[in-house]
């Protein structure tokens, strides 16, 4: 599809990968040196989504841009709120931003008109790769962070039990 930019493009693959990422993030027990890395990766593809936002418009702002804009300062509060290591503030400033983003999708991906729905009809195909493609980058990069993590957090307690 011509419509389909590459900025266009770029900010749909970011937020299907906040999308996905976001529940392995949210739902995880532990808040670790994985929690930290997933969140900050989560972090720059929101980052990504909202800014990238702004330059998609037929030539007037929507309610969507303000989304964006207060999703921008929902990360400042929510990155502020745990660095004061204030975890209730910064759960939710982060789920917040989480189903802020999922109201988004939802008024994209429901009106006939919006490109995600006129993707999925005309070229059904790319539409399935795509996503089936970032969940599973999401997967590989879940897997790998927290097998990763896992690893050096065991090797550093072996070395503190051997000192």
């Amino acid at each position: 599809m011509e419509t389909f930019t590459p900025l266009i493009a770029g900010h749909a693959i970011a937020a299907l990968f906040v999308l996905v990422l976001g529940p392995f993030q949210i739902l995880r027990p532990r808040r670790d040196l994985a929690h930290r890395i997933l969140g900050a990766s989560w972090v720059v593809a929101m980052l990504g989504v909202c800014v990238s936002s702004f330059w998609i418009h037929d030539g007037s702002f929507s309610w969507l841009h303000g989304l964006a804009l207060w999703t921008i300062l929902c990360l400042v509060f929510a990155l502020a709120g745990i660095r004061r290591g204030n975890v209730p503030i910064h759960r939710g400033f982060m789920v917040g931003s989480y189903l802020g983003t999922l109201a988004a999708f939802a008024f994209a991906a429901l009106i006939p008109q919006r490109l995600i729905p006129r993707l999925v009809t005309s070229e059904p195909v790319v539409a399935i790769g795509t996503l089936f493609a970032v969940a599973l980058t999401v997967l590989v990069w879940f897997v790998a962070v927290t097998r990763t993590t896992s690893r050096l957090q065991r090797d550093d307690a072996a070395a503190a039990v051997g000192s």
